[in-house]
């Protein structure tokens, strides 16, 4: 199970990246343990959707040092790291399509915790929002989550600020695409003259005028990129009281998308 949910080749780029735990001589420090299995038991709950508590004891690690390991590099950004880790091994290889970004959202239902919000297509129940922006061929380059009565609109200069600089083939690091494709709930005048400022070209259906279907032709990508994500189950329920922990699990899972692409085939 280690090398199928954590390949060689990944824990490669997740290894360097990891915070160090030192045991304290008088006690009450962090015990030592196999990380490489503690991140393996997280992959397992992020792909099974199971509880912390229902890990399988054939991981080696307690159910409770998993939890707290995840805790602690979710603070340490690990996750944010090892995302853009992967999109610097896909850039150096040139397998990233800079011709175009695509934005999308959607929604969740949550049990509860920060950044949830009524949602006004599910009945006003809680819920949470994933928002994703990918390159041209749909690999993700930054994600985001709010509560899910926050508008689409409002996350696109953060996602847009957040792509990473990512490695190139060959020249200096790039994070900015040609074109930025949307739909029509990201249409005003204020982001169509804030893109063109950014020299990205805005191509976001107009209200009344076209409709998304258009950009389906482009905008199917994102739509894969996001059912992607939601085949790890974790992330298609949010149980995580803090948002912050449910933001590490759908940064962990952008990653793990991000490295399935064919050019990994042989390091995993």
């Amino acid at each position: 199970m280690s090398q199928r949910l954590v390949p060689d080749g990944l824990w490669e780029l997740v290894a360097p990246l990891l915070p160090s735990f030192n045991s304290r001589p008088q006690g009450d420090g962090t015990a030592p343990c196999d990380e490489r299995a503690v991140l393996t038991a997280v992959v397992y709950v992020l792909t099974s959707g199971c509880a912390w508590r229902h890990l399988p004891e054939t991981f080696g690690v307690s159910p409770a040092t998993v939890h707290r390991r995840f805790t602690a590099w979710t603070r340490a950004g690990l996750w944010r790291r090892l995302h853009r880790a992967v999109l610097d091994e896909l850039g150096a290889r040139g397998e990233i399509d800079w011709a175009s970004a695509i934005v999308d959202a959607a929604s969740v239902r949550a049990k509860r915790g920060s950044l949830t919000g009524p949602n006004p297509v599910d009945r006003g129940k809680k819920g949470s929002k994933l928002h994703v922006l990918s390159d041209a061929q749909g690999i993700p380059l930054a994600v985001a989550v709010s509560g899910a009565n926050m508008h689409d609109s409002l996350a696109l200069k953060p996602l847009i600020r957040g792509i990473p600089a990512i490695r190139s083939r060959r020249g200096p690091r790039r994070r900015r695409s040609v074109k930025l494709r949307a739909d029509k709930a990201y249409f005003s005048a204020e982001h169509l003259a804030w893109l063109r400022e950014r020299g990205l070209t805005p191509r976001i259906a107009r209200p009344g005028i076209e409709s998304g279907e258009r950009l389906g032709r482009h905008r199917w990508k994102i739509e894969r990129s996001i059912a992607w994500l939601f085949g790890y189950r974790r992330l298609t329920v949010r149980y995580e009281r803090k948002g912050s922990h449910f933001l590490a699990f759908l940064g962990l899972a952008a990653a793990l998308t991000c490295y399935k692409p064919p050019c990994f085939a042989s390091s995993g």
